[in-house]
């Protein structure tokens, strides 16, 4: 019997993953969590094979909750599951110790598939992205230009994104006027939008 924990921060979504997954015979749900922050805590108490985690969560977001898992619990296997198939996602993921990773529109038996492949210590990954995410590459980004743009995705001021990186507003317009340069974009904007799209800004 493979132990699984479910991790998304989507209620309805966390309920079907785990009304589907538990009609398998050799699957049980042990545990549903909606946090990253959340994850090692569910996995150890319930002593989990596998962990089945969203990419986007508060608290934690689920790359990093995996990065985490290899410290806390090593044995445990991890698939990663989103709605947004973005390449930069996948590497992300994949470094941080993931051992699968597909796309939330999988059809069920696919999915559950992949949670007894990754529990076997196989690599599972979405055939669409693996090869999008082998033509893209790494993402040209600094940590810097990384931090403004994902700030200037609030939609503020330059001021307002000095503010929340503690930098000059003109070290703010240099690393944005770069960032746009490397994705390149015609504006902050559509800078902002390309990095996500790529899953650099996660």
């Amino acid at each position: 019997m493979i132990r699984l924990v479910i991790a998304d921060d989507q209620a309805l979504v966390r309920g079907a993953l785990a009304a589907l997954l538990g009609l398998e015979s050799d699957i049980e749900v042990v545990a549903e969590v909606g946090r990253g922050d959340e994850v090692s805590a569910a996995v150890v108490l319930n002593k989990a094979d596998v962990a089945l985690l969203d990419v986007e969560m508060p608290g934690l977001d689920g790359i990093a909750a995996a990065a985490r898992l290899r410290t806390d619990a090593p044995d445990c296997r991890v698939l990663m599951v989103t709605t947004f198939g973005r390449p930069g996602y996948l590497r992300r993921a994949m470094q941080a110790g993931a051992g699968g990773f597909v796309v939330k529109d999988t059809p069920a038996r696919q999915l559950a598939d992949a949670v007894r492949k990754v529990a076997a210590g196989l690599r599972v990954v979405d055939p669409a992205l693996a090869v999008e995410s082998m033509t893209s590459g790494d993402s040209p980004l600094t940590e810097r230009e990384t931090e403004v743009l994902r700030a200037a995705g609030d939609g503020g001021t330059v001021a307002d994104i000095a503010a929340a990186t503690f930098l000059s507003e003109g070290t703010v317009r240099n690393y944005l006027s770069s960032g746009m340069g490397k994705t390149g974009a015609r504006t902050r904007a559509e800078a902002v939008h390309i990095a996500e799209e790529n899953g650099w800004l996660l």
